[in-house]
């Protein structure tokens, strides 16, 4: 299980690659692997809307489920990543890299989030 040190992580498994007020969220190598297969990933929000910590910006599907993907931090919806909008699969293969799924502008307080080995404590590994 792969938890980059450079990354925040949130208990709803989501994350957060901050660079000064620009964020990138996805979800965690742990979560991608619980789901299993990703099918398909639907970004309810909108470019410049203004999210809460914990509020839903859209969904994920695996094969067997779908969950609800949520905001580790309050941000302003920069961008979709159009790359898991296309092959979703993308986040099983690369859930750091390309697979990132909305870049933010971090308007909130990351300093609740986990870091990669508080993270890695609280999913067994």
């Amino acid at each position: 299980m792969n938890f980059p040190e450079q990354i925040k992580y949130a208990k709803s498994h989501e994350w957060l690659r901050q660079d000064g007020t620009t964020g990138y969220v996805g979800v965690s190598d742990f979560a991608q692997s619980e789901l299993g297969d990703v099918v398909f990933v639907d970004i309810s929000a909108s470019v410049g809307d203004e999210l809460e910590a914990g509020e839903s910006f859209g969904t994920i599907e695996a094969v067997k489920t779908v969950s609800d993907l949520y905001m580790p931090v309050s941000g302003k919806l920069l961008e979709v990543n159009q790359i898991i909008v296309d092959k979703p699969e993308t986040i099983n293969s690369d859930p750091y890299g390309d697979g990132w799924m909305i870049k933010i502008e971090v308007t909130g307080d990351a300093s609740n989030l986990l870091d990669a080995g508080a993270y890695g404590a609280s999913v067994g590994h």
